[in-house]
């Protein structure tokens, strides 16, 4: 009896903190349920048998979803307390990716048909925005398959987003606290409530992703093709419809335009909102003027290497080195060429620049500019410091005083980076694993990126090959990556789970 309520002391939270959790996840199954609706009409429309696949996920998916909803209504009151946040955000991603790989495993195409480490593999890439992929000759794979890889990322895409200004903040994870008072502040001069926020995203979001698909269309994709790469170009995913991504497509300016649609997906969302509102200093935010400035530098010295070395000719040789820049810094993952033939040099910059990302706000994944002008920040106090010991060194941000405890979740948030990415590096390499696949594999998991390095993952390759050990240790760096390390990992500390 003692060791009973001494159990349900410790524990005691999760009987009633569980229930608003599971009834949330089962909205996350619902929602994800009604979107393999379309997939399963794209094939129907299409004579393709693929459909039956989607259909039986439809009805498992709306089932379960259904019972967690109608068993666990009325639980979720006036919100979720920080541990429940914490314990939902990772529980619903990981529950959409599972429900999402059904329809790969039951598809008769491809390397997910019957296979869970593939399916799940390829669910978690698609779910998280990663774009890593172990299927191939893409060409003649089902309409719907396709459409639903376009459609994970696309929903990944707006999904984080959502957490990156809703709840990453309020955790205060990485450094997201400095963007609590900033967003809400922002937020307010542009729309008063928060649910206008919200559709206001929405609505910028849908409205590029529409654009990009009629540019695409226009300068000559099947409109199949467009609609599904403007999915996988805003979310910053990468999925492409072709083995070749758009390397399969090189006339009429696409790849530019793709260029500047990647460019627009590593962009805070927020900043559309108040730029559409008549906010002209959106345009001067600190994030995306670095983001470009470095992008632009990193491009031209690039693209000139490629032009005086007679690699290519002068608008191809800018074009390639834009267009994959861009793609591997948003952590989209597309490619136009097998850059790794470029030479060591490309392997080691492409290498490096796989750890950086986008702005925070953004669809992009990896480290996020805003930390690294943290760390620049904290740096050139240190130093200023060591000069002047007696001096009062000011750190600063936007125009706003550093806090310590944001300062040292950035510092936090690096040091466990580079912890995870070297302790998954080691055990990619004891499966077997060369060090360039292991090393490139690490971070384009964690960076959520897609392509790696070398001849097995590189751009012209792909992760069908890989033990699965391998690929579930890659899907669990992928939802660790996306999801800012701490969101996860923190389920792993006992004290959380004592009440």
């Amino acid at each position: 009896m003692t060791a009973g309520l001494s159990v349900t002391a410790r524990f005691g939270w999760l009987v009633g903190g569980a229930r608003p959790v599971l009834y949330l996840i089962g909205l996350v199954l619902l929602a994800t349920s009604g979107m393999m609706l379309i997939p399963m009409v794209v094939d129907l429309s299409l004579g393709s048998r693929d459909w039956q696949a989607f259909g039986w996920s439809v009805l498992g998916g709306t089932a379960l979803g259904s019972a967690l909803v109608y068993f666990y209504r009325g639980s979720l009151g006036e919100g979720l307390s920080l541990r429940q946040a914490f314990l939902l955000t990772p529980l619903s991603w990981f529950s959409a990716a599972a429900l999402s790989a059904v329809p790969l495993y039951l598809s008769p195409f491809g390397a997910t048909s019957g296979d869970v480490t593939n399916a799940f593999f390829e669910a978690m890439s698609g779910i998280t925005t990663t774009g890593s992929t172990v299927i191939s000759n893409l060409g003649e794979a089902p309409p719907g398959l396709l459409t639903w890889r376009a459609l994970l990322q696309w929903m990944g895409g707006i999904g984080i987003i959502a957490i990156a200004i809703a709840v990453l903040p309020a955790l205060g994870i990485g450094g997201m606290q400095l963007f609590r008072t900033e967003s809400s502040d922002r937020s307010e001069k542009v729309l008063p409530k928060v649910r206008q926020i919200a559709a206001a995203i929405g609505s910028v979001y849908l409205g590029i992703t529409l654009l990009a698909a009629t540019t695409y269309w226009l300068q000559g994709m099947s409109l199949f093709d467009a609609f599904l790469h403007s999915l996988t170009t805003i979310s910053t995913g990468g999925y492409s419809t072709s083995d070749s991504s758009f390397g399969n497509w090189e006339a009429n300016g696409i790849q530019w335009s793709a260029t500047l649609f990647m460019l627009a997906g590593g962009i805070p969302f927020v900043l559309y909102v108040r730029l559409l509102a008549g906010d002209a200093r959106a345009l001067f935010d600190s994030q995306v003027r670095r983001f470009v400035l470095f992008l632009g530098v990193i491009i031209l010295i690039a693209g000139t290497v490629l032009l005086v070395t007679g690699s290519y000719g002068p608008e191809a040789a800018y074009r390639y080195a834009a267009f994959n820049i861009v793609s591997v810094v948003t952590t989209t993952g597309y490619a136009t060429t097998d850059y790794s033939l470029w030479g060591n040099a490309a392997v080691a910059l492409f290498f490096g620049l796989t750890f950086i990302g986008g702005c925070t706000g953004s669809t992009a994944g990896g480290i996020k500019i805003f930390r690294f002008e943290v760390m620049y920040v904290m740096l050139k106090s240190h130093f200023r410091q060591l000069l002047y010991p007696n001096g009062v060194v000011a750190k600063t941000y936007g125009g706003k005083p550093l806090e310590d405890n944001v300062i040292g979740s950035v510092v936090a948030f690096f040091a466990v980076f580079f912890a995870a990415y070297a302790a998954l590096t080691i055990m990619l390499m004891a499966l077997g694993l060369d060090f360039l696949t292991s090393a490139s594999g690490a971070v384009t998991a964690l960076a959520n990126v897609g392509p790696g390095l070398g001849a097995t993952i590189g751009p012209a390759g792909n992760f069908s090959s890989l033990p699965d050990m391998a690929k579930w240790l890659l899907s669990f760096g992928m939802l660790l990556g996306r999801l800012e390390l701490f969101t996860v990992l923190i389920l792993f500390y006992p004290r959380f789970w004592r009440s």
